[in-house]
């Protein structure tokens, strides 16, 4: 049986009413607006009344008579006075918009139970802030918080969001180990699961205590607007860097800072070292290098240690010399590597002496990309072969004139196989993943100035340029494009920055120019990773 339509009036009734009421209060906020001066005046009218009736009551019956004498005679002196009615009357009017004004009370000072929090972390800091010397201490059993903490912020649930605190001067603030415990301390009462940043002033003997807003993890890998020899590690907080970058987080766009890492010849920090745990997003940093690199036209070797076929999607590619791994495999393209630093430098030198520039091939940047290599070692050593990474020592030693730059990701657990040119030659340094604060000083060589959180997002660590200071980082999303289970619009993304396919004649094992430089000794095609050609695809629509 079909179904009658609703009568007109009963369908759209609905939205005439909403319509009124949306008309009905927009028609009584701007009566309020336009009548506020004469609500007040009526509010101050009706309190000076009320203290009229309230006076008048109080006042004894024997009083009265003289009281009704005395205003009717004022009365009269101001009716007799010239302009004495009008005066009167503004003067009324004043007194009354006086008292009708808005009274809002003003939040001032902590509520209960922030005094509360204050008063418990004074007093937890009593036994490293004082001294029984000390004739007028600063912090004491009982004593008064307010002299001690001079500026203070709370979130909604009431917690300690901003604190600055002075300790007295003989306090050992120059001590790492005294600065860890108030650090420690602060962390553990102010609430955990949160990232603090702790200012220490030595010379004024003053500590801020500050909560980290979380780094933006919706960056997907995009063209970053960078010249030649820069390359965007992550983002990191506002005020810690001078500079940002024009990115699109979803799709809006936004000004974020970098952390930028300069290669080259004339670079400070030639070479990287990144440390993680499994899933912190080692492997994702260095597609996002290698994917930068490609784009400013350079070379790029990739060595897979864990054998994970993560780095598929840059077989074949345009500049992309090979992907490799297996034991055998990365022997032959990091024995290449060496050789060619050595052919750069010999080249190079030879044209110095000339007096002619040095050859185009020796100054385009070849990029070594390491993921795991001591698994490749440790498989090498086991099969009684050589260590791959005794190749590594040329190119660290020698890659910064040759434009070779070296990036070697690691594990925690595998750190003690990386051999010594490894630690001496990786200036910048990158930590993934949760970790402690030991962990991160051995890596970086500073602690962080903030609270390591015990569950981070993948691609979130700390970042330290040579002698540098220590940099909250968070690496862009830049996902295998592979890999279905990762955000398809991050996928999509990455096949977009990937370059074009290498022609026939200049895949795996050539600089995908033409120019004839096979690797010296390559391992057959079994040995490399997934060729391109037998990967799947991602659809070329973003969801």
């Amino acid at each position: 049986m079909a179904r009658r339509p609703l009568p007109r009036i009963l369908s759209s009734g609905t939205a005439s009413l909403v319509r009124g009421r949306d008309l009905a209060r927009t028609a009584a906020d701007t009566a309020t607006d336009v009548l506020h001066p004469l609500l007040t005046i009526g509010r101050g009218l009706r309190i000076l009344a009320s203290a009229g009736r309230r006076r008048w009551s109080e006042t004894p019956k024997d009083k009265r008579g003289p009281a009704l004498f005395l205003g009717a005679a004022c009365v009269l002196v101001v009716a007799l006075v010239p302009y004495g009615p009008l005066l009167a009357l503004i003067t009324l009017m004043a007194a009354a918009a006086w008292k009708g004004r808005d009274r809002t009370p003003v939040k001032t000072g902590p509520s209960e139970a922030e005094a509360e929090r204050l008063g418990s972390l004074y007093e937890a800091l009593v036994p490293y802030f004082s001294i029984p010397e000390d004739p007028s201490p600063l912090f004491a059993h009982g004593g008064d918080w307010d002299k001690a903490f001079s500026g203070y912020e709370f979130d909604e649930a009431g917690r300690v969001t901003r604190l600055h605190i002075r300790y007295p001067a003989y306090f050992t603030d120059g001590e790492a180990a005294s600065r860890a415990r108030i650090e420690a301390l602060l962390h553990a009462k102010s609430g955990r699961g949160r990232e603090y940043l702790f200012d220490w002033d030595e010379e004024g003997n003053q500590l801020d205590l500050k909560v980290l807003a979380a780094l933006p993890t919706g960056i997907a890998a995009q063209p970053f607007v960078t010249s030649p020899g820069e390359t965007v590690l992550g983002f990191t907080d506002t005020g810690s860097v001078q500079r940002t970058l024009p990115v699109v987080e979803g799709d809006e766009p936004r000004d974020v800072p970098p952390v930028i890492w300069r290669t080259g010849p004339r670079s400070t920090e030639p070479h990287l070292l990144a440390v993680g745990q499994p899933g912190s997003g080692t492997s994702t940093l260095l597609r996002s290098v290698a994917l930068q690199a490609l784009r400013h036209g350079a070379e790029v070797l990739v060595v897979d240690g864990g054998g994970s076929g993560e780095y598929a999607c840059l077989s074949g590619r345009s500049g992309v010399i090979a992907v490799e791994c297996g034991p055998t495999g990365a022997q032959a393209t990091l024995e290449w590597a060496a050789q060619e630093t050595e052919r750069r430098l010999i080249a190079t030198h030879r044209a110095r002496e000339g007096g002619r520039p040095a050859p185009e091939d020796t100054r385009r940047p070849l990029w070594i990309l390491l993921d795991q290599p001591s698994v490749l070692a440790h498989l090498a050593i086991a099969e009684g072969g050589p260590d791959p990474l005794a190749q590594l020592q040329v190119p660290l030693r020698h890659g910064r004139p040759a434009h070779v730059t070296v990036v070697v990701a690691e594990q925690f657990d595998h750190l003690e196989l990386l051999n010594d040119a490894v630690w001496q030659h990786t200036r910048a340094r990158i930590v993934l993943g949760p970790a402690a604060i030991q962990q991160i000083a051995d890596v970086l060589g500073l602690p962080p100035h903030t609270t390591p959180t015990p569950h981070v997002p993948p691609g979130r660590g700390y970042a330290r340029l040579g002698t540098g200071p220590v940099h909250r980082l968070q690496v862009p999303a830049t996902p295998d494009p592979y890999d279905e289970a990762t955000h398809p619009a991050y996928r999509q993304a990455v096949m977009e920055l990937l370059p074009e396919r290498a022609a026939p004649g200049a895949g795996s094992g050539s600089t995908g120019q033409g120019t004839a430089r096979p690797l010296q000794g390559q391992p057959p095609a079994q040995g490399s990773a997934l060729d391109a050609s037998e990967a799947p695809e991602v659809p070329a629509e973003a969801p």
